[in-house]
């Protein structure tokens, strides 16, 4: 019996330590591809005369157009048969045109943000001297 304890002591050693060397699980980390955007995006905050702000974001990419005004959103649909940059919808047109921001309500023709941007000029006008 003797004989039997000690090569059984013995093995169950060696399997209580092999048993003890082997890796557990790993924890599993799953990372979501995160998409690209690859969208042309231009946002530009704009302030009119009286204190009114417009913030506008322009997608090249998807013509489309995202107005903020007085706490609401407008997303409109570039109008290519229209001058410069303009985009609208069923009820309200932006438009871009040489400096001067207009954002309006179309079935009503009321203007509801103005400005007119100062032109950069290139410097004091030269003169002539005689």
């Amino acid at each position: 019996m003797k004989k039997l304890l000690t090569p059984i002591l013995w093995g169950l050693t060696i399997v209580s330590l092999a048993a003890c060397k082997h890796p557990g699980k790993e924890a599993e980390t799953i990372t979501a591809a995160t998409p690209e955007n690859t969208d042309d995006i231009s946002k530009n905050i704009y302030v009119d005369s009286d204190g009114e702000k417009i913030e506008v974001s322009i997608n090249s990419t998807k013509n489309t157009a995202t107005v903020h005004l007085n706490g609401k959103t407008y997303d409109l649909k570039k109008s290519i048969a229209l001058p410069e940059y303009t985009a609208s919808n069923e009820e309200y047109q932006y438009s871009e045109i040489k400096g001067n921001i207009t954002f309006l309500k179309k079935n009503v023709d009321m203007v509801l943000f103005h400005l007119k941007q100062a032109k950069k000029d290139a410097g004091p006008a030269k003169m002539a001297s005689y």
